[in-house]
Parts: C-alpha cells; sequence; structure tokens
C-alpha cells in the first residue's frame, strides 16, 4: 500500500453521515482538512460539520463519482457500505484502508475466518444456511447458543438467543430470510473489553488503554477505562489487537472486541474496520483522541501519543435518556457532553455520550447510578 502525505487543506472524504464521521470530520477540521460527506440523509450529523454534502444512497456511482471529485482522500465511518462502490472508488482515487477488511468485516462468517486463520481465538461457531442446519450446530455446540445474521447485524439487530430446544422453531421464523447465519455458543464471560488499534502505510501502531464495556440490551451502555482486568490479560489483549493490525495490514482504526472468561482466557467476539463506540471516552480522557489518530493513520501522518491523562467512564445517551439529560445538566457529576445532532430521540438511537473524568471509578459509577437517568440501564 503506497504511504501518501495528505497536508492540512486538503478534502477527506468520509462514506457516511453518522455520528462516527461527524467526530472524525472534527478532529479532522482542528488538523486544518477540509469535509465531503457522502450520506442519503440531508443535515446528518456529519453532514452538519462537513464543507460538502453529497446525499445519495450508498450504492449510487454517480454520487460516488461526485465525491470523488470533490475529495482527495477516502475514508468511511461505518462497515455497511456497499463493498461494490468502495471497491469502485479505491480503483478511482486513494482509500488507504482498501476495501478489502470493509468486505471481510461485513460479513460475520468471513470475519471469523480471517481471525482464525492468524492464530487468534473466536467464539466457536457454526454456519447456518437451513433449518436442519440450525439443527446439527446446536447437536454440535450445545445451548444456549446466539443465531446471528452473517451480514448487517449492530446493535442487536439481525439475532436470536436460543435458550432451549424448544425455541429453535421460534428462533429460524423471526429470522427467516434473513440467511446465511452464523451460530455461536454462549461464552459465560465475566467481563467484555475493546481494544481499538490504529496502523499508519509506514507499519506504525499504536493501541489505546483498554476499555471495560457494559452492554444492555445489546447497545453498548457505558465503557470504565482503564479495564478492571489483570496485567496479564490486558497484556494478552493488546498482544491480540495489535497482531490482527498487522495481519491484515491495517491502515486505520481496527476496534477489537472481546470476552474474557472467569480463567481469563480471550475470545475475539467482534472486529470493526473504524472508530468505535467504546474508544469515545479518548476524546477527554487520552493525549490523543481515537478520531484524531484515524485522521493522521489515513492522512500519512506519524501516529500520536494514546496515554490515558486520567481514568474515565463513558456513558451513552439513547433516545429515551435525552429528556432526563438535559433536565438534570446540572445534577451530573461534571462531566463532558457530546451530542450527535439528530433531530429525533428514538428509543434505541445513539444521541450522544458523556464521559466522566474520575480519580474514584466506583464514586463516579455510583454517582452516575443515583441520578435514575439510565435506571434499569445500569450494570457493573
Amino acid at each position: 500500500m503506497m504511504s501518501e502525505w495528505m497536508a492540512p487543506g486538503k478534502t477527506i472524504g468520509i462514506l457516511g453521515g453518522g455520528q462516527l464521521g461527524r467526530m472524525m470530520a472534527l478532529s479532522a477540521r482542528e488538523m486544518g482538512y477540509r469535509i465531503a460527506v457522502l450520506e442519503p440523509t440531508p443535515d446528518s450529523p456529519c453532514g452538519q460539520v462537513a464543507d460538502h454534502q453529497v446525499n445519495t444512497a450508498y450504492n449510487d456511482l454517480k454520487g460516488a463519482e461526485k465525491l470523488a471529485q470533490l475529495c482527495d482522500v477516502l475514508t468511511y465511518e461505518f462497515e455497511n457500505i456497499d463493498s461494490e462502490t468502495a471497491t469502485w472508488l479505491e480503483q478511482q482515487m486513494y482509500l488507504p484502508q482498501g476495501s478489502d477488511l470493509l468486505a471481510i468485516t461485513q460479513d460475520r462468517s468471513h470475519e471469523k475466518q480471517a481471525i482464525r486463520s492468524f492464530h487468534v481465538p473466536v467464539v466457536p461457531y457454526q454456519e447456518v444456511v437451513t433449518a436442519n442446519d440450525l439443527q446439527k450446530a446446536v447437536e454440535l455446540l450445545g445451548l444456549p447458543a446466539v443465531l446471528k445474521t452473517t451480514r448487517g447485524g449492530y446493535d442487536g439487530k439481525g439475532q436470536y438467543v436460543i435458550k432451549t430446544i424448544e425455541e429453535l422453531p421460534h428462533a429460524w421464523n423471526d429470522l427467516k430470510g434473513k440467511g446465511p447465519f452464523v451460530l455461536e455458543a454462549w461464552i459465560p464471560f465475566q467481563k467484555e473489553i475493546s481494544v481499538i488499534v490504529n496502523r499508519n502505510a509506514k507499519g506504525e501502531t499504536a493501541t489505546f488503554p483498554v476499555a471495560e464495556n457494559c452492554h444492555v440490551n445489546n447497545i453498548l451502555h457505558q465503557s470504565i477505562v482503564p479495564a478492571r482486568i489483570s496485567t496479564s490479560v490486558h497484556d494478552k489483549a493488546v498482544k491480540l489487537a495489535t497482531h490482527l493490525a498487522e495481519s491484515f495490514n491495517l491502515i486505520g482504526t481496527l476496534a477489537v472486541e472481546m470476552f474474557v472468561t472467569a480463567d481469563d482466557d480471550l475470545y475475539v467476539n467482534e472486529l470493526a474496520p473504524r472508530p468505535h463506540n467504546s474508544g469515545h471516552y479518548t476524546m477527554n480522557a487520552c493525549e490523543t483522541s481515537q478520531f484524531a489518530q484515524h485522521i493522521r493513520a489515513v492522512c500519512g501522518w506519524s501516529l500520536g501519543r494514546t496515554d490515558l491523562l486520567k481514568p474515565a467512564v463513558m456513558v451513552n445517551i439513547l433516545g429515551e435518556h435525552m429528556s432526563e439529560v438535559m433536565a438534570n445538566l446540572d445534577k451530573l457529576p461534571q462531566g463532558h457532553l457530546h451530542l450527535y445532532g439528530k433531530a429525533e430521540a428514538r428509543t434505541g438511537r445513539k444521541m450522544g455520550h458523556i464521559t466522566f473524568l474520575t480519580n474514584d471509578v466506583e464514586a463516579t459509577l455510583k454517582a452516575i447510578h443515583d441520578t435514575n437517568i439510565w435506571k434499569k440501564d445500569h450494570k457493573h
């Protein structure tokens, strides 16, 4: 992959106009870049802070051509971009991340095969195309298990937790027509953690401090940094994430989500080839944010330092939390509020986040809990 220095003043194109694109764009603007975004919806979170908006479908090649004319280097903010469009753009212009990793991470089955090929442990799984395959997979893996679509699922969409054999027909009917699938064994994990790793075209890598993640209804609720894990688990997680970045010849950002078992074993759960919700704490708590680091990587800069300046707790604000958060800002422990500019606060929709910097993580977790804004959501 060629290494190309993109001087400030040039235009960075972003495929996707959500909050990750917005935060990338804000970091890029601090560094002196202009921004063009391709996104179907006008006035998107990224569109609001971009110089140019191309409002069209992700698979519209005419729109892709227009974006190509506007920008000098291209990146993407979420992996469900049409891979044919990404391949075309890679041929037409400078997409340092390439389209290969994008295509791999769009398909759970391909992703797991790739991770395993690098001798990294993944959650045991079986590929499922027919109802008969599902029956056989359950016999091999046992229950409980999780049936997931291979494509398009995020935040718990496109999956079904199967606890008993009687639930098989329900799971199949619920996801019918959305296949192919993978059936994953249920790992009795103690913690979920993630590592954000960056790599530039020169082969430099850098990892951010390991985050401990708590999910509610399959959506990230909060990240605690540093993760409350042993030094050996921390070192193993960082080594594993770096190994994956190098194995993929990554340029840009890779988020590696893992399960930690009672025996301190690690299993990779999912990959995301972009900045990640569990890395939002870096904007306030690290020397360089994940977004600034991503821009540095794709624009040919050396990577910035990733030291944690202060322990942090990042809490997601979903649609159902918005009114309470806005009404209680003065009662919250002192935190850094980030809102994404989304007009409609729907249940389960990520509207923003707050990062609390703290010298006492447990006291901060209690203070967040005591606001009652997240009520049943709070788990730690």
